[in-house]
């Protein structure tokens, strides 16, 4: 099961790779991308049922609001750092150049996926510290450095939720909501180069 689980990461992270790498606003971007969702969610079905967990949806939504509100505070300064700057740009230059909707949708179901994958089935696979570890390596395949600081971030407190609350709801809600903050704000402080 494990090496199945480790197969399967691998073809999500170069799928994730390869999607960040094609032109911004593309075709190819959004193919690649919901490949990446449905890479996620195939693994998570054939491993078996994933924990609902809590179903409480305040917090999770507070703590999503909560974490865009010290990524803005960071992204402030990240603006005036020029590697982090130009990271997050690229990041964004998706956003700028795709339509408003689908870069939303995009971003919002890969999101999901990630946390049914990630904080479901190899939570259950790894524990904590392993389905961490592997989601920012996963992010790695991306080469940018802003990112890959985020999964490290965002990864801890998602795997945080996923232990207390028993399930990948309160994590799967936080990241959304965070996700929608994110491409709401962030756009407006890197405007394209």
């Amino acid at each position: 099961m494990k090496a199945a689980l480790a197969a399967l990461t691998a073809a999500g992270s170069g799928l994730l790779g390869a999607s960040l790498a094609s032109r911004p606003g593309s075709r190819r971007f959004h193919v690649l991308t919901a490949s990446v969702a449905a890479t996620w969610l195939a693994g998570a079905g054939a491993a078996g049922p994933v924990p609902r967990g809590s179903r409480d949806v305040v917090q999770p939504v507070a703590v999503g609001a909560g974490a865009f509100a010290a990524f803005y505070g960071c992204a402030l300064v990240a603006r005036r750092i020029p590697v982090l700057r130009r990271a997050i740009t690229g990041v964004l230059d998706h956003a700028h150049r795709g339509t408003t909707s689908s870069v939303a949708v995009t971003a919002l179901v890969t999101g999901a996926a990630e946390e049914v994958f990630f904080r479901g089935t190899l939570y259950d696979a790894l524990g904590f510290r392993g389905a961490t570890a592997a989601y920012v390596l996963s992010t790695t395949a991306t080469r940018n450095p802003a990112l890959v600081l985020a999964s490290a971030v965002m990864g801890t407190l998602f795997a945080w939720q996923r232990g207390r609350s028993g399930g990948v709801q309160a994590p799967l809600l936080t990241h959304v909501v965070w996700s929608a903050l994110m491409l709401a704000f962030m756009p407006r402080l890197f405007p394209p180069d």
